[in-house]
């Protein structure tokens, strides 16, 4: 077999060869996978055989003396192994359906994320998660297809960090060590504990040892979902080069579909002002977001929705909302919202006797629009409403305007601030209940417009 390695400085060369051979590849293998990582390596366009290594050697690169005689590093077709295909027409086998794990945020066969910026609660609310699953019960309010075993691999926690977020969801939601035996794994890498790709001195990228790693432990564990905290922290290429990231993605496909298992990599967005539902805020090149297949983002609440909902800016300050960025492969779904919850862990020591409080989450519902009011309430306000202003004016929902305000007809019965106010007449006309209609302002004698109420739909 001709040297694989012809043409490279042999220091290289050999820095290669030794690295391959410690990652358990015969010679001739690491050689192919070399010619692969080179910018030099001439294989046709969409060849990508680099990530099934990636796994420990379960997929090894091939290669024959057809091939490397061959000037466009085809083989000869007699000697080409079967490409797998099948005639859909006799295709009458059922088709199984995804394997969803967790609502539509987990999915086997795919690769999901989390996009938000640091601390807004990206691995509270991934950890609230794996915990759903693994002990079977709707902490998060989606539905639980099947209980199932989680490895989280934190890229950025400590040890003992990473026990302290799942004490404290574990404190909150009721859970029992004896509940997660079996279920639950974690573990904490450090830089030595590997990455799924690196760079070499060059720049070229380079095979990294933490996806065999994680091979052994998902088959191991019969992991069902494997959550790696940050992806940034998965990776040491140049996040922003396209086509390297598209290869540490695909690596993250190849093992979902491997070992038939859901994958997610919670990531950072780029600067800037909170766009809930954006997929293009992640943070580097965008073929990652273009590779995993169920992207949602997590934004702090604005202070617009504060408003709409009456809540203070402490309140404000606690709650986010996760909204579906890129889902190829279910219905978008509306926003959900969680509220951050502080958790003293009872970790106290006489050093420290207030011990650690640790953030987790739980589902949050917005106020309803009409809780605590009566009906005879409602129909006070209508009242008022369709009786108008002593000086013959009507109400209006304009957002300019002062005195005919009608939110503050709402507000003088029941006490509601202005944003659930302005939600409720909203609500109103949308329903039909209330109407717009023109008059003549009695004052300055010009046409306006106004609220009138429908008599047929008052509530009863």
């Amino acid at each position: 077999m001709a040297d694989e390695f012809e043409g490279w400085d042999e220091r290289e060369a050999e820095e290669r060869r030794e690295q391959m051979r410690q990652q358990g590849y015969p010679t001739y293998e690491a050689a192919a996978i070399v010619r692969v990582l080179s910018a030099n390596a001439d294989l046709p366009e969409g060849c990508h055989p680099m990530p099934f290594t990636a796994l420990g050697g379960l997929d090894s690169v091939r290669t024959s003396e057809a091939a490397q005689g061959s000037t466009t590093g085809f083989r000869e077709a007699g000697e080409a192994e079967p490409l797998g295909e099948w005639d859909a027409g006799d295709d009458d086998q059922p088709i199984p359906p995804r394997g969803w794990l967790l609502g539509n945020s987990f999915c086997r066969g795919f690769v999901s994320s989390l996009l938000g910026e640091g601390g807004v609660g990206k691995t509270a609310m991934r950890y609230a998660q794996a915990l759903s699953l693994a002990t079977g019960r709707r902490l998060t309010g989606e539905h639980v297809f099947q209980r199932s075993r989680v490895l989280i691999v934190s890229l950025e926690d400590s040890r003992d960090e990473q026990r302290r977020r799942i004490q404290a969801a574990c404190l909150h939601h009721g859970i029992k060590s004896e509940e997660l035996r079996g279920w639950l794994y974690l573990a904490a890498l450090d830089k030595a504990g590997g990455k799924l790709m690196t760079s070499d001195r060059h720049g070229h990228p380079v095979l990294g040892a933490l996806g065999a790693k994680l091979a052994r432990t998902i088959v191991a564990r019969k992991i069902d979902l494997v959550i790696l905290d940050p992806f940034v922290k998965a990776h040491t290429i140049n996040e922003n080069d396209n086509s390297a990231i598209d290869e540490v993605a695909q690596i993250l496909t190849d093992m979902s579909i491997r070992f038939d298992i859901a994958v997610d990599v919670p990531h950072h967005i780029s600067k800037g002002p909170a766009d809930p539902g954006n997929a293009n805020r992640g943070r580097g090149a965008s073929s990652s977001k273009d590779a995993f297949r169920l992207v949602d983002t997590v934004t702090r609440m604005s202070e617009e929705d504060a408003k709409r909902y009456g809540l203070s800016e402490v309140e404000r300050r606690w709650l986010i909302r996760i909204d579906n960025a890129k889902v190829n492969i279910a219905p978008m779904a509306d926003a959900r919202w969680f509220q951050l919850v502080s958790v003293n862990i009872g970790n106290a020591t006489d050093l420290y006797p207030n011990g650690d409080n640790v953030q987790t989450v739980e589902p949050w519902s917005a106020p309803g629009l009409f809780a605590e009011l009566s009906v005879p309430v409602l129909n006070a306000i209508l009242d008022d409403i369709e009786e108008g202003l002593p000086d013959g004016n009507r109400f209006s929902d304009a957002p300019n305007v002062t005195d005919r305000a009608a939110w503050r007809v709402i507000e003088r019965h029941c006490g509601k601030g202005e944003g659930p106010a302005r939600q409720i007449i909203k609500t109103w006309l949308g329903s039909g209940l209330l109407t717009h209609v023109s008059y003549e302002n009695p004052i300055t004698r010009k046409p306006v417009k106004g609220l009138r109420v429908d008599p047929v739909k008052r509530p009863s």
